[in-house]
């Protein structure tokens, strides 16, 4: 993909298409933001698990999904571009993280959360536990793993606690 390429697709002039994004990078990221999810508003059931759990269930069902391979060609390219990697940041994550903090605070003033706990670190956990799964150990993205991350992982690590190995690899040598 260059955007050459993509102006001849386009049916536009180079130029065009640098007006709108300035690098191929930016214009990877609103290709990504389009595919999502529009204006995604964080679940509010009333519940903290319920909550997370439907978020979850989210997250898997884009990388699972029909534009699941994109995303993780995406993610490779990143890996390889920290230009991408810094806009991916800065556009994708930063929302995910923003989603999270919206269903803490929401827990929070149910009372359901007494530690404050910073959505950053539960969007990795919850991320990393999917694409391990995705990419490396290829076991299922069902729904007994999205009520394993939020039962055995997220939900002890709000409350401060560790839950005993449920699901997984159970013993790394």
């Amino acid at each position: 993909m260059s955007m050459v390429a993509v102006a001849a697709r386009a049916r536009a002039s180079k130029a065009t298409i640098y007006r709108r994004w300035s690098c191929k990078d930016e214009m990877v990221v609103e290709a990504l933001r389009r595919h999502g999810p529009a204006d995604h508003v964080p679940a509010d059931t009333g519940c903290l698990r319920d909550d997370v759990a439907a978020e979850v269930r989210l997250m898997i069902d884009t990388a699972s999904g029909p534009g699941g391979a994109l995303l993780v060609g995406v993610l490779r390219a990143a890996s390889e571009s920290p230009r991408l990697a810094a806009v991916i940041q800065a556009n994708i994550l930063q929302r995910k993280v923003e989603l999270g903090r919206c269903l803490l605070e929401r827990a929070a003033q149910r009372g359901e959360l007494l530690a404050k706990t910073e959505p950053a670190v539960l969007v990795e956990v919850i991320l990393a536990m999917i694409f391990t799964r995705l990419l490396v150990t290829g076991e299922p993205l069902d729904e007994a793993f999205a009520d394993h991350v939020v039962d055995d992982v997220v939900l002890p690590l709000l409350a401060g606690r560790s839950a005993p190995p449920a699901m997984g690899i159970e013993h790394l040598s």
